[in-house]
């Protein structure tokens, strides 16, 4: 299939060029630093951004993709499942 800006280089308004499965772990950091986050199931992300500093978003809804730039999710504090990286 032909992809008419495969030349271009994606910045961060750009749409997602990859995702993953996000497993939250107090210990790992995320195989990418996100430019989004997709929450599948309702619930709370306790996270570490890309700057360092650590939230708690509290009752995200599922089916959205939230524009954070994500280092960490941390299995304490997250109550929200199936959730994608994207970056």
């Amino acid at each position: 299939m032909a992809d008419k800006f495969e030349h271009q280089t994606p910045g961060l308004t750009s749409p997602g060029i990859d995702a993953f499965a996000v497993t939250p772990s107090n210990g790992n950091d995320l195989p990418q630093v996100t430019r989004a986050l997709y929450v599948g199931g309702a619930g709370s992300v306790r996270v570490e951004l890309v700057s360092g500093s650590e939230a708690t978003f509290e009752a995200m809804q599922a089916g959205i993709m939230y524009p954070l730039r994500v280092r960490k999710v941390f299995s304490t504090g997250t109550s929200a499942q199936s959730l994608v990286g994207i970056y």
